[in-house]
């Protein structure tokens, strides 16, 4: 088994560090989607930013349901959107559609998120148990 991961101790989602870097992560997206050609603004424009708010959304959601199993749930569809985010991420970059270091910063930090949201999944799953 992995290690064991301590649950922070937190008031609420906002003290979450996976959801800060949500935000973050939202801002990126944000800047990087203005930059891509208009005629995109119900296409991808419309979809990556889609992606990248469900995913500090879904962390709050899940953080303020009553139970465990449904905040790992959540965190679960949080990864998914995620997921969806670093594909979008990729066809961007093959499209060139904005500057592929700012690309590149966001497919960073999303990896970074994914990693903490895992962690944070594990810890949850093993307080479960």
């Amino acid at each position: 088994m992995g290690e064991v991961v301590e649950l922070p101790k937190v008031k609420n989602y906002r003290d979450l560090l996976v959801w800060k870097q949500g935000i973050e992560l939202v801002k990126l997206i944000y800047k990087i989607t203005q930059q891509f050609p208009k005629e995109e603004i119900y296409g991808l424009t419309s979809q990556i930013r889609r992606s990248a708010v469900s995913i500090p959304s879904n962390i709050a959601e899940g953080h303020a349901r009553d139970s465990l199993k449904e905040y790992i749930q959540f965190l679960s569809v949080a990864a998914g959107s995620l997921a969806e985010l670093q594909t979008q991420l990729v066809i961007a970059k093959e499209l060139a559609m904005g500057q592929v270091e700012l690309i590149e910063t966001a497919e960073k930090l999303a990896e970074s998120t994914l990693k903490m949201m895992r962690s944070l999944q594990r810890a949850l799953k093993n307080k479960l148990s």
